[in-house]
């Protein structure tokens, strides 16, 4: 990996059977981590342009764990200037990951093209983060290290010479006849000569999805700040009128701790010139400064398009791409050129006035817009891979921008790829549904990325409500109604509810930065999907769905998956409900689970019915959890749920744990010192 200054010693070298007169080298870097390498791979691929290193002082105390199958069942071969790449796949074996997906959680018997582009509603591959790594329930994962668009196969294509055929069956006669019969292999299709493939095991898919996140340099942990609550302006903002905003929500009573400007806070924007707006910013030093007075960090917005109307247009022109997008130039990242040159105009403009992060926007896709597959980088690296690669490597640049001055940042991006865990950038989109926001919530946690179920506007308070307390249980707790200027208390039948569940979010930040430190040091993801958890047996069931010779011709099954509800840190549970929803499923893992807000049993590795107020959505604390809390931080917010009151005082300086909680074998420890 780039710019790297550490060495380490790579334990075993193995060349196994060749394929099409091409070695096949095996490389065991750490306990239940190996580098396969067939043919001649690109120099240029996933990681390479990254400034990352693998925690290799952790994994190297990892507990070695075997392949489940064997090796030579994976087979690699190139035809016609790519390469064709099969693993084995067992009858009721389950696969995870290969990219943020929006509606399901499982990918087998899916066709998928990973390619970087923004989500347009369907599961097809073309995604924000198509990260091409999967993971398997038999306890193993694979990244494909290559930064192409890569096809795959999952449990649909059926070879002729399979070892586990599936029974050739009559239509006409026999009802036992599928139209997706048992395919024994997970193929890949990578338009290279050759590939690096690396491959993860562990007793369980979490240690899985920990070694692959270990390598790619581990998770991010954020500043404490950026778990607040964020909310972005509307467009054309004054610096008066943010400073209205921010009083506005002190006078409500509402958290904020970031605020985020967007495209009009510069002379230009689609391009860009990243430069202050004199008129609407005439003192931006002073305006970023009152807003730290006030504890609020700042969070700008960009592109990667130059304008021609900003100072940075020639300094950077020599090093971008041959097209433009929206009339301004692409600068190429990779090159170390183009990244000083960007790095002294951020610093001038942006960092050395106190201006905390980025929202990083629309380097992702779009095809009728973003640069074409034929155009052209100084660096020599193809437009494909740049597609593949470009948010990665924006991440990298501004990341090491705020290292360098030893300060933290969290961001916002709107792509994202393998190698890019360690950096502190939340995903988010344009795309709306607000079920699908917690299945690519659920899906994150498989490739190594965050995803942030953002809220923006909602038809009635009820559907707000429930949009908001989704949004607090995530990785970024964003308000982003620039376009209409919709407010926490805009539905004033559930303003209350609201601001307590926003007051929630801010009393979880100890237990959510905890959490963190264990995405940084251990790999676990923060927010994780239920098949992650240990105890959690409940398969994926297929329903024969009946024949409608238009909407279903050929009876396909479709799957029910749990991708409604997920593990928020190491011992919470939150299964959210959507609006028109009264009641739902929750299912338990094994284990006591208690009910979050009154510490009353709820069940022991079971399905449950939830019947909640509408001012709560379903959380459940797992038997033996520690969740630190911080007390209401400012004068006049509303105070704790009743379960909480006699545990805190203002004047009590030391963490309290309610007895009520610890004799039904749940701790609740909660930290009484301001935010």
């Amino acid at each position: 990996m780039k710019h790297s200054s550490i060495f380490y010693l790579l334990v075993i070298t193995t060349l196994v059977s060749c394929t099409n007169n091409k070695p096949i080298q095996w490389t065991n870097e750490t306990p239940g981590i190996w580098k396969i390498t067939a043919g001649t791979p690109e120099k240029v691929n996933l990681l390479s342009e990254l400034n990352i290193l693998p925690r290799y002082d952790i994994l190297n105390q990892m507990e070695e764990t075997p392949l489940p199958f064997s090796p030579d069942e994976i087979v690699i071969e190139q035809q016609d200037g790519k390469t064709y790449l099969r693993f084995p796949l067992s009858e009721e074996e389950k696969i995870y990951g290969l990219g943020l997906h929006f509606k399901t959680v499982e990918q087998r018997g899916r066709v998928l093209e990973l390619h970087m582009d923004h989500y347009g509603g369907r599961d097809n591959g073309r995604t924000h983060a198509p990260v091409p790594f999967f993971v398997s329930d038999r306890g193993y994962g694979a990244l494909i290290n290559s930064a192409r668009y890569i096809r795959a196969w999952v449990g649909t294509g059926i070879r002729k010479d399979s070892q586990h055929p599936p029974v050739a069956r009559d239509r006409n006669t026999d009802p036992a006849w599928e139209a997706q019969p048992y395919s024994d292999n997970l193929e890949f299709l990578i338009p290279a000569e050759g590939v690096e493939i690396i491959l993860f095991t562990g007793k369980n898919m979490q240690e899985v999805v920990q070694r692959y996140n270990l390598y790619n340099g581990g998770g991010c942990l954020p500043p404490r700040w950026g778990l607040g609550f964020w909310h972005r302006v509307p467009t054309l903002f004054t610096d008066k009128e943010v400073e209205e905003e921010v009083a506005r929500f002190e006078e409500h009573g509402f958290p904020l701790s970031v605020v985020g400007l967007e495209p009009g806070w510069q002379t230009a924007s689609y391009p860009c010139t990243y430069e202050w707006d004199p008129h609407r910013f005439p003192d931006p030093a002073e305006f970023v400064a009152g807003m730290k007075a006030q504890q609020i960090r700042t969070n700008l917005w960009m592109n990667p398009y130059i304008s021609p109307a900003g100072e940075l247009y020639n300094k950077i022109e020599p090093y971008t791409g041959s097209h433009t997008v929206w009339c301004g130039i692409v600068p190429d990242y990779t090159l170390p050129a183009a990244q000083q040159i960007l790095t002294e105009h951020f610093e001038k403009h942006q960092l050395n006035i106190g201006v905390s992060g980025y929202k990083m926007d629309e380097n992702d896709g779009y095809d009728s817009w973003l640069w074409p597959d034929v155009a052209t980088f100084p660096s020599g690296i193809s437009a494909e891979q740049m597609r593949q690669i470009y948010g990665s490597v924006m991440q990298d640049v501004t990341t090491r921008m705020y290292k360098e001055k030893n300060e933290r940042t969290f961001g916002l991006v709107r792509a994202a790829n393998a190698g890019t865990s360690s950096f502190p950038y939340v995903l988010y989109n344009d795309y709306y549904n607000h079920r699908d926001f917690i299945t690519a919530l659920v899906n994150s946690s498989f490739i190594g990325v965050l995803w942030t179920p953002e809220v923006r506007a909602s038809a009635t308070g009820e559907e707000w409500l429930r949009r908001m307390q989704t949004v607090c249980f995530s990785p970024v707790a964003m308000l982003n109604a620039w376009a209409d200027g919709t407010k926490p208390w805009s539905f004033p039948e559930v303003t209350n509810e609201v601001n307590e569940i926003a007051l929630l979010r801010m009393q979880l930040i100890p237990y959510l930065y905890t959490a963190f430190a264990d995405y940084a040091f251990k790999g676990i993801p923060p927010m994780r999907a239920m098949n992650l958890e240990e105890g959690f047996t409940a398969a994926t069931r297929l329903n024969r769905i009946e024949f409608d010779a238009t909407d279903n011709p050929y009876a396909l099954a479709v799957k029910e998956e749990v991708k409604d509800q997920f593990m928020f840190g190491e011992s919470i549970l939150v299964a959210p409900l959507f609006a028109g929803q009264k009641e739902r499923k929750v299912i338990l893992p094994q284990g006591k689970w208690y009910n979050f807000y009154t510490g009353e049993l709820a069940g022991e590795g079971e399905v449950i019915t939830a019947h909640p107020e509408q001012n709560r959505i379903p959380v459940y604390v797992k038997d033996g959890g520690i969740v630190p809390l911080y007390p209401p931080p400012l004068p006049g917010w509303i105070t704790l749920p009743s379960l909480w009151k006699s545990a805190i005082t203002e004047r009590n300086p030391v963490p309290i744990c309610s007895t009520t909680m610890m004799e039904k074998h749940t701790i609740i420890c909660r930290e009484n010192t301001p935010a």
